[in-house]
């Protein structure tokens, strides 16, 4: 071995391929050695031009009689280092398994290959392992956001004397499809072993699981090759390895995730309901709002951890309803912090930031729905850059004085940090496992409760300032009951007096000062009542200035008040306190009396010679007024209003016949009404 090794460091020879690797070469025959392991490299030709230096530093400079590094030293210095490197280029050592496999040993990462086209055959793929293009998976686990496929190349050796059925496990979610193929190691060609997709149904999955899994048997001792193709859509995140499980520890372990994420699940509706039911309790938007958020949660995390394709839409799946989910969480999300934070009426700028956030779930879903996967890519990316922002808003209404805001600060901090962790993942700066795989989940799982107690928090402080409101009221209440009885008793009298004067207002004519329309209509009715039990005699007088108008335009609006001023003090002189006087509007008045036919005639010829004697003084001079009277006479069971109206149109015959006469109304058949003038 050490001839071998001595043999290839003394005639080798190197050249770079486009992938990185290096070819060595020996002479005859041809070996083929591929590696690519930069570190030994550069120690390997920092050793040779050490010695190139040593040799021309010698032949230079001869006064220092130094010696030349012998020949056969040399080995001394490549032996390790081409141990390493053979080691390096002789390939992957398979894997080895056995019958106790419980998913920490993964495939899939030291040989890998980048299709970025999708686009070669298997043929291709084989002929291109064979040249040494794969390489080794330079990070984490992820190959970051890469468009294309990736093929892996890994070797699994059965290390029992019996038959070994193993199960492979793809470690994430989010994957289009996947394609298997494996050959023995005496075969030369590879064979179909599964192909899965996240667009065929479910059911023709060979295992049921949430996650791409296909099964391998391995016969005692066996070594077999495979080959494995994993497909994004145009671009995305791909994870090369796979999980080696015994189908016993990968059933135990598929239950106990089925549990907890059940508990998860639970967690969420429960919060929903629990949200609903205060909301209708206390009316509160932002509970509505809580129960919707929360219930999106099961939706995102059913569909982004592939329940919804095992459960619910087990055809036709695509990986929109992915984005579609989020983008609906994601709206969910800010419109409940609007509502909680009240950002719209206490940090106005920082909302127009939210809206456009909320813009950005709209440009999400929609490329979702037009199967824009790289926009959707962008969008789902913005819409993670800037979920920190809700944090800084929680703080800023904290310092505004928003107990429930800091609460809220720290449940969105811990969702944020969820997210970095699987942006680290996707990635590759930090390894795929089942704690960071679930720790988002986990991460919005805890930020629901924290959020849950901001609300508790914000529901305590209303009832705390409720309740204080409500002490201090009662304690006010007492301090000034003394003083209120006192100011009762003192106001009392006074309301009092207003009441009698505002009942005085609201039956007084404030010109004339006499009854207005609605008083003077209310009694005359209780009056007419009275005469109708007691069958007394009831005469209604309806007077009109004449020429009032005239009045008015002639010598002004002061004049035509002071008339009615006038005429209203002649009226109330000359009648008894128990008739019944009144304004009916603008010029017209009316009069009740309890007196008989020809009485009441007299009565009215009696004012209306009175009336005509007023003389009003004007710059002018002194003018007079006269006014026209029609007089209606209570009939069995006349009422009020026929009065009016029999009284109207004995005045209205009075104008007609020439004004400062009076008019008596008289029922058919007699159809000439009676008049005396002056």
């Amino acid at each position: 071995m050490l001839n071998y090794f001595f043999t290839v460091g003394s005639l080798f020879h190197h050249s770079r391929r486009d992938n990185g690797s290096i070819i060595l070469r020996s002479g005859s025959p041809f070996i083929l050695l591929r590696f690519r392991p930069w570190p030994l490299l550069l120690l390997f030709q920092l050793l040779y031009h050490q010695y190139l230096y040593h040799q021309l530093l010698y032949r230079q400079l001869p006064a220092l009689q130094l010696r030349p590094l012998p020949l056969r030293f040399l080995p001394l210095f490549f032996t390790p280092l081409l141990f390493l490197l053979s080691t390096s280029a002789l390939g992957q050592p398979p894997l080895l398994v056995d019958n106790h496999e419980n998913g920490q040993q993964l495939t899939g990462q030291a040989e890998v290959f980048h299709d970025a086209q999708n686009k070669l055959s298997l043929e291709e793929v084989f002929r291109s392992h064979r040249e040494g293009q794969f390489i080794s998976l330079h990070s984490a686990g992820s190959t970051g956001l890469k468009p294309g496929a990736y093929w892996s190349h890994f070797s699994l050796k059965n290390v029992t004397s019996q038959p070994l059925v193993l199960y492979l496990e793809y470690v994430d979610h989010q994957l289009i499809a996947l394609d298997a193929y494996n050959k023995d190691q005496a075969s030369d060609n590879y064979a179909l072993l599964t192909r899965l997709s996240m667009s065929a149904p479910f059911e023709q999955r060979p295992i049921p699981h949430n996650r791409f899994v296909f099964e391998v048997q391995l016969k005692p001792e066996q070594t077999m090759e495979y080959l494995v193709k994993f497909s994004s859509d145009e671009v995305g995140f791909l994870f090369p390895g796979m999980r080696i499980w015994t189908p016993t520890n990968f059933r135990a372990n598929h239950t106990f995730e089925i549990s907890a994420v059940a508990f998860l699940f639970g967690g969420f509706f429960l919060m929903s309901v629990f949200a609903l039911v205060a909301a209708i309790a206390s009316g509160e938007k932002s509970f509505y709002a809580y129960s919707i958020y929360s219930f999106s949660k099961i939706t995102v995390w059913s569909t982004v951890l592939g329940y919804t394709h095992q459960y619910l839409i087990t055809e036709h799946f695509h990986w929109s309803y992915m984005s579609i989910s989020a983008a609906i969480t994601i709206f969910c999300g800010l419109l409940f912090a609007r509502i909680f934070l009240q950002t719209t009426k206490f940090t106005p700028k920082l909302d127009y930031l939210l809206l456009f956030m909320m813009s950005n779930t709209l440009i999400l879903a929609i490329s979702a729905l037009l199967d824009i996967k790289v926009l959707a890519l962008l969008s789902i990316t913005l819409a993670l850059l800037l979920y920190p922002v809700m944090t800084v808003v929680g703080i800023v209404r904290w310092r505004q004085g928003s107990k429930e805001a800091a609460v809220f600060a720290i449940a969105w901090s811990l969702l944020v940090f969820g997210l970095v962790v699987q942006a680290l993942r996707d990635m590759g700066y930090v390894e795929h496992n089942f704690i960071n795989y679930y720790w988002p989940p986990v991460a919005s799982f805890s930020e629901m409760l924290v959020i849950m107690a901001a609300m508790g928090v914000k529901v305590r402080r209303l009832r705390h300032q409720k309740d204080a409101a409500e002490t201090k009221y009662r304690l006010h209440l007492e301090q000034s009951k003394a003083e209120l009885e006192q100011l009762v008793r003192e106001r009392t009298s006074e309301l009092e007096k207003a009441k009698q004067y505002a009942e005085e207002e609201a039956r007084t004519d404030p010109l004339t000062g006499i009854c207005n329309r609605r008083s003077f209509l209310m009694e005359s009715e209780k009056r007419m009542k009275l005469a109708q039990r007691k069958r007394e005699p009831l005469s209604l007088l309806m007077f009109d200035i004449d020429h009032f108008k005239t009045i008015n335009d002639t010598h002004g609006h002061s004049v035509g008040d002071e008339a009615l001023r006038s005429f209203t003090h002649t009226i109330l002189k000359s009648i008894r306190e128990t008739d019944i006087f009144g304004r009916l509007g603008g010029e017209e008045f009316g009069l009740l009396l309890n007196e008989a036919k020809e009485n009441a005639v007299h009565t009215a010829e009696r004012l209306r010679s009175n009336i005509s004697r007023i003389g009003l003084k004007t710059p002018e001079g002194t003018f007079n007024f006269t006014s026209s009277i029609g007089i209606a006479h209570r009939e069995g069971d006349s009422t009020i209003d026929d009065l009016l109206k029999n009284a109207d149109r004995a005045l209205y015959e009075a104008k007609n016949q020439g004004r400062n006469i009076v008019v008596e109304h008289h029922h058919p058949p007699d159809s000439t009404p009676n008049k005396t003038a002056i």
